[in-house]
């Protein structure tokens, strides 16, 4: 009902936003910043003095490079790899996002050829014997496991790490502290990012951990400048800041700090309601500064504003109209779940675009290649598309100065503010980009103002223990073994650095005593569950539930070990694993409802009973154990039946792209069992076939 209710917003006057019409304006002295706006000439590619400092220091030593988005590290990282096929070796090149991964994924064909390049996601797999493979960092990391298990050596010579400052993110930073812990030492390290403030700190962890040099690369100058602006209400364009050599402590210019003064009125819309893009759309066209990526706090902020853009420049633009719509038809050919996609008419009729996570993939890269085309006059997008994908504009416009982390609204760091502003200005295309603020309730204009200037903000260890790396750990480790690899944690580092020491375990709670109790606790929990032998090496049910290389392994393992997964029924063993997959909480259940499969309901109910005393055990012990909802379970139940995917959609409590989500990861969750064929035929069976059952458009495009 949310998405309709956008949809037919234009004709609902709470939806409806600003007062009225704008007048474009600009502050006098912006007048030789406008004059800058143009394409640069073209000229033939030439590297900076940065870039081929880091090609030649990647081919003797590990090597660190920071440098603004748009500023050429894929160059280095196609350098460096083309040298290495020369030698005949081959290379990893891994990512955080799987957005990122198919980005990286085409770009590498298009310098290397298809033959030469593979891809290797929860989802997908392509070529998986290649010279050089793309991939997730999970993958790799499990890969690093398998070699140690097996006493392989990792089939690679160089490993780049794109976007590296996920080394600090609070739940995935532990993925890649292991890669880099247990990668040989053999291999070269090539580390990417736009937004480290201790480089020197990771580079110094690297050498003391692997015993090489490790160079680091800092580049601060953005390819294309950055001028911040601020949106008055009124249409008219002003300095976000003073002019450099300012002798005030405040940074924010005169004119901007009397609209803060005067208690931020005229407000830019109605409280509670959106502005009138259509309106801010217009002022920005006058100046040239267009196309633009608006940050809007929610999914719903986004479907909302391409209902209040207007058609008026397509209308008097009848090539670029008929050209955005052929294109569009491109685009979506005959998937039926796009052709009449909600959003499609005002992407026609407006040349704007909605990208946020609640969407079908498919549809999100209809969005990201018409964007990166420059068909879109502008795409309205929460603060997620900043990481790792790249669509730049002439200008960013951000309308709030807090994101929200999955639990609560915090002010926007330095490190995110940059990777918003890192999409304005496209290399090769403008000679400037601009970062335009717009006030409103949650805007903090002089907190955004710092965040222009603001260094990178440093990357702490996020390392912490969890069944499934103590598992893996112990196929090839003992727990002595382990505890070395524990020292050699960025972690245990940090605090050698005396006050960054101290700052880390205040803030993050680690010392490398607190983890090695951690990793008691929970070795000694997988002896007394009979997963680990008093020796401390893993008996025969550790070894299979180790290749279980998910959220919740010891829980799937304890329903193979009692027989409670199905082995003859891809449809409920699809649904059960949606179960296990989702991160949602929900207040109610589905048990009583009519419209819920009694076999399903029979299915959750022995699987809760029968699983009880293994979780209170986990609990007993101070680990989580997952509720079993039937939420999840319903809709990828309907889905693997064969029910259509509108239907499964309108009867679920999530959004299309979060339902997309969940099959994919249930579908990454059945691959796992593929682990257990030796020892559970008949389900790696079934999961082969509850797979082809769910990976089906429009989940798979």
């Amino acid at each position: 009902m949310e998405k309709k209710r956008y949809h037919r917003g234009k004709k609902r006057k709470n939806n409806r936003g600003g007062f009225g019409p704008m007048k474009p304006g600009a502050d006098s002295s912006l007048k030789p910043v406008f004059k800058k706006i143009g394409v640069p000439p073209s000229r033939p590619f030439t590297p900076d003095p940065f870039q081929e400092e880091a090609v030649n220091a990647i081919a003797q030593w590990d090597c660190l490079v920071t440098a603004p988005t748009g500023a050429g590290k894929t160059w280095i990282a196609q350098s460096a790899a083309r040298a290495v096929l020369e030698k005949g070796e081959r290379v990893w090149y891994a990512t955080p996002l799987k957005a990122l991964t198919n980005t990286i994924y085409a770009q590498f064909i298009d310098a290397f050829g298809r033959d030469k390049v593979g891809i290797l996601t929860g989802d997908k797999k392509e070529n998986g014997d290649a010279d050089i493979i793309i991939g997730t960092t999970e993958i790799l990391r499990n890969q690093l496991y398998d070699a140690m298990h097996t006493g392989e050596d990792i089939s690679c010579s160089l490993v780049i790490l794109d976007e590296a400052h996920y080394l600090g993110d609070a739940e995935r930073g532990v993925v890649w502290e292991e890669t880099l812990i247990y990668m040989p030492q053999r291999v070269s390290l090539l580390l990417l990012s736009a937004t480290i403030g201790n480089a020197d700190h990771i580079a110094g962890w690297l050498e003391s951990m692997r015993g090489k040099q490790c160079r680091v690369i800092q580049e601060t100058k953005r390819p294309v400048p950055l001028f911040p602006l601020f949106f008055h209400p009124s249409g008219t364009l002003h300095p976000l800041l003073k002019k450099k050599g300012s002798r005030a402590k405040n940074m924010v210019h005169r004119n901007v700090m009397e609209y803060i003064k005067a208690g931020q009125f005229p407000a830019i819309s109605r409280p509670g309601r959106l502005p009138l893009f259509g309106e801010i759309l217009k002022v920005l066209r006058a100046h040239d500064l267009l196309p633009a990526i608006f940050f809007l706090k929610s999914r719903a902020d986004c479907d909302g504003a391409i209902g209040l853009c207007n058609g008026k420049v397509l209308r008097q633009d009848p090539k670029r109209k008929a050209l955005l719509a052929r294109r569009i038809d491109e685009l979506i050919g005959d998937n039926p779940h796009l052709c009449d996609h909600e959003q499609r008419m005002h992407m026609e009729k407006f040349g704007v675009g909605s990208h946020h996570s609640g969407q079908l993939p498919a549809w999100k890269v209809v969005v990201e290649t018409l964007m990166s085309e420059g068909l879109l006059d502008a795409m309205f997008a929460t603060s997620t598309v900043a990481a790792g994908v790249n669509f730049p504009a002439r200008s960013v416009c951000i309308l709030n100065s807090d994101r929200f982390n999955g639990a609560s609204f915090l002010p926007l760091t330095a490190s995110e503010f940059q990777q918003m502003t890192g999409r304005a200005g496209r290399r090769g295309m403008d000679n400037i980009g601009f970062a335009i603020v717009l006030p409103g309730k949650f805007m903090d204009l002089k907190h955004v103002a710092k965040m222009v200037t603001a260094p990178p903000m440093d990357v702490s260890s996020q390392i912490k223990i969890d069944f499934s790396m103590v598992l893996n750990l112990l196929l090839s480790h003992t727990p002595p073994q382990i505890h070395e690899l524990l020292e050699k944690s960025f972690a245990s580092y940090q605090i050698s650095l005396g006050k960054q020491g101290r700052r880390a375990r205040k803030e993050y709670g680690y010392d490398l005593k607190f983890l090695w109790q951690d990793f008691l606790a929970h070795l000694a929990f997988l002896k007394e569950e009979g997963f680990v032998t008093e020796k401390g090496t893993l008996t025969e049910d550790g070894e299979w539930t180790s290749q279980l290389r998910m959220d919740q392994p010891l829980m799937v393992a304890q329903c193979l070990r009692q027989g409670l997964l199905p082995d003859q029924d891809p449809v409920m063993l699809a649904a059960v694993m949606a179960a296990f997959v989702n991160e949602k909480v929900f207040d109610d259940d589905l048990a009583s409802s009519r419209r819920v499969p009694k076999r399903l309901t029979r299915e959750f109910a022995k699987l809760r009973e029968k699983l009880s005393p293994f979780a209170e055990r986990l609990l007993e012990g101070g680990f989580s154990a997952p509720n079993l909802y039937l939420q999840p379970a319903l809709p990828v139940f309907s889905w693997a039946m064969g029910v259509p995917w509108d239907q499964v959609v309108e009867e679920s409590v999530f959004a299309e792209g979060d339902l997309a989500r969940l099959v994919l990861r249930t579908g990454e969750n059945l691959r796992q069992l593929f682990g257990v064929s030796d020892t559970f035929p008949r389900i790696a069976e079934n999961s082969r076939e509850a797979i082809d059952m769910i990976f089906r458009e429009p989940v798979i495009y």
